[in-house]
């Protein structure tokens, strides 16, 4: 794996020459590697949406039965959300890895530190992409593609500043 985080290192390291007066070494690192793995998390969000869920709603089963009561023993996820489900640990696991063997390589944290700290970010991005799909898809009627673009923008900036302030802070 080291090997693979070095390959990609240098790769980024190549396109970083012509920013550096302009763009920190380590910003510059993080947009490279966010952004393959925001259009990881585009290219999966279409392809689950689309292909995999179907535009179907999800009813999934409670391992327990509320028999005496009126609440259903179902849950019902609608497909933006099924997906964005389905995507999330993916993604999680792929990010959380570029972030600590790529873009953030000096923090002295222990990494099962890191990664529950990561992890905290994660979960207050993965509330505001809930939240910002449940707004722009149904209530603004946006498709839901586009609206996972327009809330993954919104989610980078406080991935970036988490990150390098908290999770991985030297």
């Amino acid at each position: 794996m080291q090997t693979l985080a070095q390959i990609i290192t240098k790769i980024v390291d190549f396109f970083y020459r012509p920013f550096r007066n302009y763009i920190p070494h380590q910003l510059f690192r993080y947009a490279a590697c966010g952004g393959g793995n925001m259009v990881l998390d585009w290219v999966l969000y279409f392809f689950i949406y689309n292909f995999v869920v179907g535009h179907e709603l999800v009813y999934i089963s409670l391992p327990f039965s509320f028999n005496f009561s009126p609440f259903s023993s179902q849950i019902c996820l609608t497909p933006h959300i099924m997906s964005l489900l389905i995507v999330f640990p993916i993604t999680l696991l792929t990010g959380f890895w570029l972030n600590k063997y790529v873009t953030f390589t000096q923090s002295s944290l222990r990494g099962y530190k890191q990664l529950w700290r990561y992890i905290l970010i994660v979960i207050i991005n993965l509330l505001v992409n809930y939240f910002g799909l449940k707004l722009f898809v149904e209530v603004c009627g946006i498709y839901p593609t586009p609206s996972k673009m327009i809330v993954t923008i919104i989610t980078v900036a406080i991935s970036f500043f988490g990150q390098k302030y908290f999770s991985f802070k030297k």
